[in-house]
Protein backbone atom coordinates (compact mmCIF):
# COMPACT_ATOMS: atom_id res chain seq x y z
CA UNK A 1 0.00 0.00 0.00
CA UNK A 2 1.23 3.46 -1.18
CA UNK A 3 0.54 6.63 1.05
CA UNK A 4 2.94 8.94 -0.68
CA UNK A 5 1.14 11.96 -1.23
CA UNK A 6 -0.13 15.54 0.52
CA UNK A 7 -2.65 14.57 3.29
CA UNK A 8 -5.34 16.80 4.62
CA UNK A 9 -5.94 16.25 8.37
CA UNK A 10 -8.28 17.49 11.14
CA UNK A 11 -6.77 17.31 14.72
CA UNK A 12 -9.59 17.45 16.96
CA UNK A 13 -8.05 18.90 20.30
CA UNK A 14 -9.66 19.98 23.57
CA UNK A 15 -8.63 23.62 22.43
CA UNK A 16 -10.94 23.29 19.27
CA UNK A 17 -10.14 21.87 15.31
CA UNK A 18 -6.47 22.39 14.18
CA UNK A 19 -6.04 21.67 10.04
CA UNK A 20 -2.53 20.88 8.94
CA UNK A 21 -0.99 19.32 5.99
CA UNK A 22 1.31 16.32 5.78
CA UNK A 23 3.85 15.36 2.81
CA UNK A 24 4.50 11.76 2.65
CA UNK A 25 7.29 10.56 0.24
CA UNK A 26 8.90 6.83 -0.17
CA UNK A 27 12.42 6.89 -1.04
CA UNK A 28 13.74 3.21 -1.45
CA UNK A 29 12.53 1.35 1.66
CA UNK A 30 12.30 4.80 3.69
CA UNK A 31 9.00 6.58 4.24
CA UNK A 32 9.62 10.14 5.09
CA UNK A 33 7.68 13.41 5.74
CA UNK A 34 6.85 16.62 7.20
CA UNK A 35 3.94 18.70 8.55
CA UNK A 36 2.86 22.05 7.69
CA UNK A 37 0.48 24.13 9.76
CA UNK A 38 -0.06 26.99 12.28
CA UNK A 39 2.20 29.00 10.16
CA UNK A 40 5.62 25.86 10.52
CA UNK A 41 6.54 23.21 9.09
CA UNK A 42 8.03 20.41 10.67
CA UNK A 43 9.89 17.01 9.87
CA UNK A 44 7.84 14.05 10.41
CA UNK A 45 10.15 10.82 12.55
CA UNK A 46 9.82 7.88 13.16
CA UNK A 47 7.30 7.32 10.28
CA UNK A 48 6.43 3.97 10.11
CA UNK A 49 3.71 1.66 7.99
CA UNK A 50 2.79 -1.80 9.04
CA UNK A 51 -0.16 -3.19 6.55
CA UNK A 52 -2.49 -0.05 6.86
CA UNK A 53 -1.08 1.26 10.06
CA UNK A 54 0.93 4.55 9.58
CA UNK A 55 2.23 5.81 12.53
CA UNK A 56 5.19 8.88 12.92
CA UNK A 57 6.00 11.74 15.51
CA UNK A 58 6.45 15.42 15.31
CA UNK A 59 7.27 18.17 17.20
CA UNK A 60 5.11 21.48 17.47
CA UNK A 61 5.41 24.80 19.18
CA UNK A 62 2.42 26.24 17.90
CA UNK A 63 -0.03 26.90 19.37
CA UNK A 64 1.87 24.63 21.93
CA UNK A 65 5.28 23.21 22.38
CA UNK A 66 4.58 19.82 22.09
CA UNK A 67 5.62 16.38 20.93
CA UNK A 68 2.75 14.67 18.99
CA UNK A 69 2.35 10.70 18.32
CA UNK A 70 0.19 9.83 15.40
CA UNK A 71 -1.48 6.36 15.20
CA UNK A 72 -3.68 6.04 11.99
CA UNK A 73 -5.33 4.01 9.57
CA UNK A 74 -5.23 4.32 5.92
CA UNK A 75 -8.22 3.03 3.74
CA UNK A 76 -6.92 4.14 0.24
CA UNK A 77 -7.05 7.82 0.64
CA UNK A 78 -9.03 8.58 4.16
CA UNK A 79 -7.23 8.06 6.98
CA UNK A 80 -8.24 8.10 10.54
CA UNK A 81 -7.18 7.61 14.00
CA UNK A 82 -5.45 9.67 16.96
CA UNK A 83 -2.78 12.12 18.28
CA UNK A 84 -1.36 12.10 21.28
CA UNK A 85 1.01 14.67 23.60
CA UNK A 86 1.90 12.79 26.41
CA UNK A 87 -0.17 12.52 29.34
CA UNK A 88 -2.60 14.37 27.39
CA UNK A 89 -6.06 12.96 25.88
CA UNK A 90 -5.76 11.30 22.58
CA UNK A 91 -7.20 13.72 20.17
CA UNK A 92 -9.12 12.43 17.17
CA UNK A 93 -6.99 12.83 13.78
CA UNK A 94 -9.25 12.22 10.25
CA UNK A 95 -7.58 12.87 6.70
CA UNK A 96 -8.00 12.83 3.41
CA UNK A 97 -5.37 12.49 0.55
CA UNK A 98 -4.95 15.39 -2.01
CA UNK A 99 -5.85 14.14 -5.83
CA UNK A 100 -3.66 15.84 -8.81
CA UNK A 101 -6.74 17.95 -9.69
CA UNK A 102 -7.08 18.92 -5.96
CA UNK A 103 -3.31 20.20 -5.34
CA UNK A 104 -3.28 21.76 -9.10
CA UNK A 105 -6.76 24.06 -7.94
CA UNK A 106 -5.31 24.89 -4.28
CA UNK A 107 -2.17 25.83 -5.98
CA UNK A 108 -4.06 28.37 -8.41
Amino acid sequence: MSVEGTWDLTVSTPIGRINAAVDLRQGGDQLTGTAHGAGEDVPLTDVTLDGNLLTWKQAVTKPLRLNLAFTVTVDGDTLTGTSRAGRLPASKVTGRRRTARATATKQT
